[in-house]
């Protein structure tokens, strides 16, 4: 099963749903996603989320165990990582990027403890440069990252900074799905 990691900020709301009303419900993975949101909206955006997907949404709960063909919802105020036992740990603690929760703090533990060739660490459109020290992690690891394109994205900050750290791939919006099914797709018929 593959790990998609997904950051995104300011007009990441539209993007993610763009993004889960595209792909089928039958990929392979599971999806963290760490969308930048004050607390009492991500339980609600999790909730839209999901009924715009063919994969199940919600909101991350601490100790949920990753399932494929479902996307976790960081709820706002906590930052989100991945134990070596797969299982979603949510902790407050001091922001990181100026965010809580930080795609960072997230990317960091998958570079940790997850094989990484089974991680794809995605940054969409977003102020500032969270998710960017994370993919460069990943990528030395041995991850694939992807970043939307910065001349597509509504703010350019986040995939922007993505791209400086290296970013494998860079796509605008409409093919990032495209390209999530062809690497899981392509993997499942070798």
């Amino acid at each position: 099963m593959y790990i998609v990691a997904i950051a995104a900020s300011t007009g990441g709301p539209r993007a993610l749903e763009q993004l889960f009303s595209t792909l089928p419900g039958d990929l392979p993975a599971a999806f963290l996603v760490v969308q930048h949101m004050p607390p009492e909206f991500t339980f609600s955006f999790a909730c839209r989320l999901d009924k715009l997907s063919k994969l199940k949404v919600k909101e991350a709960e601490h100790g949920d165990r990753l399932s494929r063909g479902t996307v976790f919802v960081a709820p706002g105020g906590l930052h989100m990582s991945l134990s070596s036992a797969g299982t979603i740990l949510l902790q407050g603690g001091e922001l990181v990027n100026h965010v809580r929760p930080a795609a960072d703090v997230l990317f960091y533990s998958l570079a940790e403890y997850h094989e990484p060739q089974r991680v794809i660490a995605v940054v969409l459109t977003g102020m500032g440069c969270d998710g960017a020290k994370g993919c460069a992690r990943l990528k030395k690891a041995g991850a694939l990252t992807i970043a939307e394109d910065p001349r597509t994205a509504l703010i350019n900050g986040m995939p922007q900074a993505a791209v400086r750290s290296g970013a494998h791939l860079v796509l605008p919006l409409p093919e990032i799905p495209k390209a999530l099914i062809q690497i899981m797709r392509k993997e499942g018929s070798s």
